[in-house]
């Protein structure tokens, strides 16, 4: 073979090679991740800036948390827009423990946990058992937690929290890792156990695939489609948590929204919305990529409202694609 035929061999197999990489979203959206950083440290010089990083870092790990739980139901075809309320009622509940109950800080947050399972355990049990469409079940389940939340709290915020529990959302460790990035490391490391070393994570996989044969091979299907929403009561009340220490009071209007921003998270990150397709590293480059997106905008005093219409419009392009990948 020639010395010319050789070269044209090896730039098509690079060619391929690059063709082939970018058949996967998550490198899409690392791509954009890298492009948006790049384009808001020109554009903005406080956007580098230590503080400023801090801020993406905890912002990024509520809506990262979120998204894990979204991404084990979202996996199984199915759907949670009850997030970013179960985050408020579970974050006012905690705080409400502590400041009118003067119960101590561990044992509120593990009420609050509790909490954020059961409500999510009542979805999976509606979907799953009752048959009723997810988008149902925890569209109710928004109005429910928000309606509770607002009756715990009389409509007002609660505050007067202790200096240990703010450490949760302000506190670093080591001095210098954001507590709320520690947290969702842990969150993802966990994740990523059971998605991809466990059998129900297979499970949670084949359902979004092809549920009926999953029923038929003899797997206990409604038992794992609960297990996923119960798994997204938990990160929601885990980012209550965080959203409450950060800002030393439970509020009963937090997290409205919240729901948007974990959907598009795991849909950025390349999980289909269908089922069956993603992957827990996806979902953590869609969150940065979003929380970067937002931080930048802001600081550029872009209007919230754009920004809401770029959301959307960000969801709308990442389902297609995940869409037209599924017709290849």
């Amino acid at each position: 073979m020639s010395e010319l035929n050789i070269q044209k061999l090896n730039y098509q197999r690079k060619a391929f090679n690059v063709k082939e990489m970018f058949k996967y979203p998550e490198m899409l959206t690392l791509i954009g991740f890298f492009v948006l950083c790049t384009f808001f440290s020109f554009a903005s010089g406080e956007f580098l800036s230590s503080e400023n990083v801090s801020n993406i870092i905890r912002q990024v790990s509520i809506n990262g948390i979120l998204a894990v739980g979204m991404t084990f139901v979202i996996l199984t075809g199915g759907i949670d827009l009850s997030v970013g309320s179960v985050m408020a009622f579970t974050g006012t509940i905690m705080v409400g423990l502590m400041i009118n109950n003067g119960m101590p800080a561990i044992a509120a947050v593990l009420i609050g946990i509790i909490l954020g399972a059961l409500l999510g355990y009542i979805n999976g049990l509606f979907i799953s058992r009752a048959r009723i469409p997810a988008i149902i079940v925890t569209l109710a389940m928004m109005e429910v937690a928000r309606g509770l939340a607002l009756l715990y709290t009389g409509g007002y915020p609660l505050s007067g929290v202790s200096k240990s529990f703010t450490f949760i959302g302000r506190g670093y460790l080591f001095g210098v890792i954001p507590m709320p990035a520690v947290i969702m490391i842990l969150v993802f490391i966990i994740a990523y156990i059971i998605l991809n070393h466990l059998p129900i994570g297979r499970y949670i996989y084949a359902i979004g695939g092809n549920e009926e044969a999953v029923r038929l091979s003899g797997v206990k299907v409604k038992r794992i489609k609960t297990f996923v929403y119960l798994i997204s009561g938990i990160t929601a009340s885990i980012s209550g948590l965080i959203m409450t220490s950060r800002l030393a009071s439970g509020q009963p209007m937090a997290g409205e929204g919240y729901e948007l921003d974990a959907i598009a998270a795991v849909v950025l990150g390349g999980t289909s919305i269908a089922g069956g397709r993603g992957h827990i590293f996806g979902t953590i480059l869609g969150a940065l990529l979003l929380g970067v997106l937002s931080n930048g905008l802001n600081l550029m005093d872009v209007s919230p409202y754009v920004q809401r219409v770029l959301k959307g419009a960000i969801i709308v392009g990442a389902i297609y694609y995940s869409s037209f990948r599924q017709k290849d």
